[in-house]
């Protein structure tokens, strides 16, 4: 127990986490020199295109230190941009330590803030890491202040180092085993295992990884699921090198995964406590939050024939992304699909990526929207993730949206722009913290104001050097409406969205002309309306293709000319009683790039 440290790495998107390691398993010998590559605990062909973590990976090494004694690393390589912070959270509840790792050039962020003090809170043991100390033109000593004075820890005990080049990498992990304290529980206890994690292989059903807080898994054993009272037995065991290990135990202090023989990913909930069956302990561990779904959108495939493939596909990637939450939807215009909710409009990139990387399927997203509170006249409480699905407003008393607590990071020198940014998105000001050069602004920003180009205006405006971490505040009383568009007088529930009242008709008049632009003119007039109940707000036409049906005619009498043209309008009176107008995919792509 005493030679087994438990540690993961917090740091913000691109400052080298997969990087450093890359070194860590090259060190320690995890792999051998022909067998590495870059991003090795990247397994998602995604994740190496784009050079992020999406998913938390463990590894399980074993390191010589310089006192010649033999150490058991069970690290976790954690994903660092916001929208994964549950992730973070989870590999957090199976260490004992964790490294806070600081890009030289860009300093400390928001996320890497957060992430530090979920870690304090959680009573680990932080070493702060200032990587990529090889590039010209950085400042070791402001890096070092900066972070003094915004997470309170001593700059003395900064470690430095260059994941690139493997400088100052061996240091690092004599500190982590000096350092980091060793796992606390005992063999002889009776066992108590927390699942960290969960994932569906084709040939082993579901994999769990579980971090075993005291006594020991043996294979073979009887288990039972304290959460839901489920038994198994355990079919096979193992740890990750990063090669998949197949062991006969896991002992207290270790991380590694186990097979249930189940297929079924929801028998396994993330969270829950493992114990024996023959001796079985009745204190559930505590875990962590639950990720709860930020974002929500309709995913429709579109191609309607590849319903089938696209419903088998979505539920595949569901079984390896528990925080993914799917609700079968049925669009008038768009056919079958899953209303789906999402940690942020990264995940949900990812997800539509992964469908078109991983089975080939083109999707077609709806305007992303978030969860509002309504209150009934009747004093009933409903909670909406779909706009088309909003009650009749005679029957409502209240809607409430959910409120932000954001923490902005930025160079002093763009605080204007970033408030301007903030109030454009209704956001109230809470505090604002100087740092010398850097500042700390604190908001209560509505949640669609933040999914909805939020993050990308704020990296644009202050040249990439503003960084963003926000928690779910409170539900608060808005006054808003749910407008709907018509086209032809039918109702395009795709298209249905929530805005305030104060805005109706400027945002109802962008979204009639865009969509005046997008869908293509057809052989009758097409009449586009946006409405709020039954009383139209906006409204404009696409006037119709004209054949000129009169172009064969050569002299005669002008009789003959009117007869046709006569002709040809009640064929168009007809053609749009009975006129389907077919609306491209691209459409509600386009949509979506409309900010409220």
């Amino acid at each position: 127990m005493k030679n087994i440290r438990n540690f993961s790495i917090i740091a913000h998107i691109d400052h080298g986490k997969s990087t450093f390691a890359d070194r860590l398993i090259e060190i320690c010998g995890g792999l051998s020199s022909r067998e590495m590559t870059s991003q090795v605990l990247d397994s998602m062909i995604l994740e190496r295109e784009r050079g992020i973590t999406i998913k938390a990976q463990s590894v399980s090494l074993k390191y010589k230190s310089i006192n010649n004694n033999i150490y058991k690393l069970n690290f976790i390589d954690t994903p660092g941009h916001v929208d994964f912070s549950y992730e973070v959270s989870r590999s957090l509840s199976a260490c004992e330590g964790a490294l806070l790792l600081i890009d030289a050039s860009q300093g400390i962020e928001a996320q890497t803030v957060s992430n530090c003090n979920t870690a304090i809170t959680m009573g680990l043991k932080v070493l702060p890491v200032i990587n990529k100390i090889d590039l010209f033109n950085i400042n070791i000593e402001k890096i070092k202040h900066d972070i003094q004075e915004i997470t309170g820890i001593n700059s003395k005990n900064f470690l430095q180092c260059s994941a690139k080049t493997g400088l100052g990498v061996k240091k690092i992990i004599e500190n982590i085993v000096k350092y980091i304290p060793y796992p606390t529980g005992s063999i002889k206890k009776k066992l108590q295992a927390l699942i960290i994690d969960s994932w569906f292989d084709n040939y082993l059903g579901v994999i769990a990884l579980v971090c075993v807080k005291n006594g020991q898994i043996i294979k073979g054993m009887r288990i039972i699921i304290l959460n839901t009272k489920k038994k198994y037995y355990i079919e096979k065991i193992g740890i990750f090198t990063p090669k998949k290990k197949n062991l006969d135990k896991l002992k207290c202090g270790d991380v590694g995964w186990i097979v249930l023989g189940i297929k079924n990913i929801t028998e396994i909930p993330v969270g829950a406590t493992i114990t024996s069956y023959i001796k079985p302990s009745n204190k559930i561990l505590i875990g962590f939050k639950k990720s709860i779904p930020k974002v929500f959108a309709g995913l429709f495939p579109v191609v309607s024939d590849e319903y089938t493939l696209f419903n088998k596909a979505l539920k595949k990637l569901s079984l390896n992304d528990s925080s993914l939450f799917l609700e079968p939807e049925n669009s008038e215009v768009l056919g079958y699909g899953y209303r789906c909710g999402f940690l942020g409009l990264l995940h949900m990139e990812i997800v539509q990526q992964r469908l078109l990387n991983e089975y080939n399927i083109n999707i077609i997203t709806t305007m992303p929207t978030v969860k509002y509170e309504i209150k009934t006249k009747d004093n009933k409480i409903l909670y909406i993730d779909n706009p088309s699905k909003f009650p009749n407003f005679n029957f409502i008393k209240e809607i409430r949206e959910p409120i932000l607590k954001c923490k902005i990071f930025s160079p002093i020198k763009y605080i204007g722009k970033i408030i301007k940014l903030c109030i454009s998105k209704n956001g109230i000001q809470k505090n604002i913290i100087y740092h010398k050069n850097n500042v700390i602004l604190i908001y209560e920003i509505p949640m669609i104001g933040i999914i909805i180009n939020f993050f990308d205006k704020l990296k644009s405006i202050t040249k990439g050097y503003g960084s963003l971490d926000y928690n779910f505040l409170k539900f608060k009383t808005a006054d808003l409406v749910c407008i709907t568009i018509l086209i032809n007088k039918k109702c395009i529930d795709a298209l249905t969205t929530i805005t305030y009242k104060s805005k109706i008709y400027s945002y109802s008049r962008i979204l009639i002309e865009k969509l005046k632009i997008l869908i293509p003119r057809q052989q009758f007039n097409i009449t586009i309306q946006a409405a709020i109940g039954k009383k139209i707000i906006s409204s404009t036409n696409i006037k119709q293709l004209r054949k000129n049906v009169i172009a064969k005619c050569y002299g005669g009498d002008v009789s003959r000319k009117k007869k046709l043209i006569q002709k040809q309008k009640e064929g168009k009176k007809r053609m749009k009683n009975i006129g389907n107008i077919k609306l491209p995919s691209s459409i509600f792509l386009d949509m979506l790039k409309i900010t409220k």
